[in-house]
């Protein structure tokens, strides 16, 4: 299973599945067991890429830095936007420059209707799927998901979802299961206390 413990195996957040750029700063988080990196290698990476749609191989640890690099980089465009700050300028330079990797134009193509999509010049290469995240993150940042972006409210968690209902607060069952467990052993704590 592409070097992932069973353990390790997570649920996609709201709204990875529309956005591979989502999912890419998702691909670092925390588990009981420690920290998890779905980019531990180059190996991983491609695995990573293939599952999502973005058929290439990362070669080496320039291309892996590449993609961690535009990880962090979009890591900290979400977080800009949750917060209502300005982003590093960095972070938006090399947003910008990912998305120049690879010259690209849309295309248009015919599924039971028009659909636009991205064609790559360099279809199955580390820069064409670079390329292709940044365009995507630079699309959620800047369109209609940008504001329904969130980072999970779950202590411990540094996963980020779509808020597609006023009420979540995390990014999956599993975080918000551990954060009504924490809240009823933080009552039932208080209430022993109080009668003692």
């Amino acid at each position: 299973m592409n070097g992932l413990r069973e353990a390790d195996m997570v649920t996609a957040a709201p709204g990875e599945d529309r956005s591979p750029a989502l999912a890419l700063v998702n691909t670092r988080r925390l588990t009981a067991a420690g920290p998890v990196d779905d980019l531990a290698s180059p190996g991983a990476a491609t695995d990573w890429l293939r599952q999502h749609g973005l058929a290439a191989a990362v070669s080496g640890t320039d291309e892996l830095g590449r993609l961690t690099d535009l990880r962090a980089a979009v890591r900290e465009l979400l977080a800009a936007l949750a917060d209502g700050r300005a982003p590093d300028a960095t972070a938006v330079e090399t947003v910008n420059a990912a998305a120049r990797a690879d010259a690209a134009a849309p295309r248009l193509t015919w599924r039971d209707g028009p659909v636009r999509e991205w064609h790559s010049t360099r279809p199955g290469s580390a820069d064409a799927a670079v390329a292709a995240l940044a365009r995507d993150a630079i699309e959620v940042v800047g369109g209609e998901l940008g504001p329904l972006v969130r980072p999970c409210e779950a202590h411990g968690c540094i996963r980020y979802y779509v808020r597609e209902h006023a009420r979540r607060r995390w990014c999956s069952t599993t975080c918000g299961d551990r954060v009504r467990a924490a809240r009823h052993h933080r009552l039932v704590v208080e209430q022993r206390e109080g009668s003692r």
